[in-house]
């Protein structure tokens, strides 16, 4: 187990060291390709007899329980992260159409990725059930915000366009999880939610999470701005935010609400209040914790990944699904976006094509393998794993690498962008 641990960890960070030093590639692409390149690496080496990594990988994912080391470890500090990085005044100016599109197309996104792959996989030989299929819906639909703002800092975008964009990304991870709990608590696989199997029941359950994570998430964050505004010591204001992020999250599990809303929520208030509670040397130290956090969590996340796709084989039929429901995830994702943007645009003054940048700039990352990872042991679970595997690769990949030029075609009416300098983007 340790040979495995260890190869596929250094494997990663070598991997990601070469992209650093020579490829210079967008980060989280490079940490994608890494843990792609290393589970390889190391399938050769159990063919070689150099290490066993399947059974060490077989008894390390046996011992942890992932969906708790996830849900209720990782997934708080990348969601905290990710809302602390953002423009939280420019998030609040735009907050109606950010709300719209992390909601209503979430849902939407959701149901149709969901109907889609239940007929795509029975097209391939799959008997996945229809709430299964609507899993891996809610697993798709949220884009990951990790992805989205590591791709927007490399070049200078409109800070509208920049903050839509992240901001949606970040809001619909928290809208997509609690999607998935629901549909998991209907599926009886929701990691201890019980829910009432009718659609009120689901509403519930939904507005309960939702509601009391924006609520529990905003008492936090401002708390931790109290806290902080009234002290001047770098570790200490570091500590805090972690404390916040970690007694938050167990408070939420207790309360039966949404912890991921609630890390987005508290996140977002720190860094509305940060240039108010921070000084200069302060905020680029808890800033830069932070941003350590998330491309270090996001490496073990794909080195989990690599460890777990060690233990399939992917049949013909897996593939080919998969490629399948790539398209289906772009089309669903172009479609849940559409209505949504024809108001926007006229309020906000985006250009024509805001609604195709969007759809191709909505990478899948850590959340979706993490939720996927997190799945129980089920007839489905590898149906679902490899599609879920293909579509982030292919969106970190390939979308990820393709999407700048069609950021710099796309321009508000009003709101050109920044010139290109340090301090662009911040």
């Amino acid at each position: 187990m340790l040979d495995a641990v260890a190869v596929l960890l250094g494997m990663s960070a070598f991997f990601t060291w070469i992209n650093e030093r020579t490829l210079r590639l967008p980060s989280t692409v490079g940490v994608a390709l890494a843990g792609a390149a290393s589970a390889t690496v190391l399938l050769v080496l159990d063919q070689f007899g150099v290490v066993a990594p399947r059974l060490g990988a077989s008894s390390l994912l046996e011992r942890l329980d992932f969906p708790e080391f996830f849900l209720s470890g990782i997934l708080s500090l990348l969601l905290f992260a990710g809302a602390l990085g953002l423009d939280a005044r420019q998030v609040v100016r735009q907050k109606a159409s950010i709300g719209v599109l992390a909601v209503f197309s979430t849902l939407v996104s959701t149901a149709l990725i969901g109907a889609a792959a239940y007929v795509v996989f029975r097209l391939f030989g799959f008997d996945v059930p229809l709430l299964y299929a609507l899993l891996f819906g809610a697993m798709i639909s949220p884009t990951d915000p990790v992805a989205v703002l590591d791709m927007l800092k490399r070049e200078p975008v409109p800070d509208r366009l920049r903050t839509l964009i992240a901001g949606e990304s970040l809001f619909n991870d928290g809208v997509g999880i609690v999607i998935f709990l629901v549909i998991g608590a209907l599926a009886g696989v929701g990691g201890g939610h019980h829910v009432d199997p009718s659609l009120l029941g689901a509403l519930g359950l939904f507005f309960q999470e939702a509601g009391g994570g924006l609520l529990l998430g905003s008492l936090v964050g401002f708390l931790g701005v109290a806290l902080t505004r009234s002290i001047e010591a770098h570790s200490t204001e570091v500590l805090l935010t972690i404390a916040m992020v970690a007694c938050g999250y167990a408070l939420a599990f207790r309360l039966g609400v949404s912890g991921p809303i609630a890390m987005v929520m508290a996140g977002l208030i720190m860094s509305y209040f940060k240039d108010e509670v921070f000084s200069p040397e302060t905020r680029e130290l808890v800033e830069g914790f932070w941003e350590v956090i998330d491309e270090v969590l996001n490496v073990i996340l794909f080195a989990f990944l690599g460890l777990d796709l060690m233990l399939i084989e992917p049949s013909a039929g897996m593939v080919g699904a998969s490629l399948v429901l790539i398209a289906v995830a772009l089309l669903a994702r172009f479609a849940s976006l559409w209505a949504p943007m024809i108001w926007i645009k006229r309020a906000e003054g985006f250009g024509t094509g805001t609604t195709r940048l969007l759809t191709w700039a909505g990478l899948r990352g850590g959340i979706a393998i993490g939720l996927a990872l997190g799945l129980p042991e089920s007839p489905y679970r590898d149906v679902l794993l490899v599609p879920t595997f293909v579509i982030v690769l292919f969106t970190v990949a390939v979308q990820g690498l393709t999407v700048m030029p069609l950021v710099h075609r796309t321009q508000t009416t009003d709101d050109p962008a920044p010139k290109p300098g340090p301090g662009a983007l911040s």
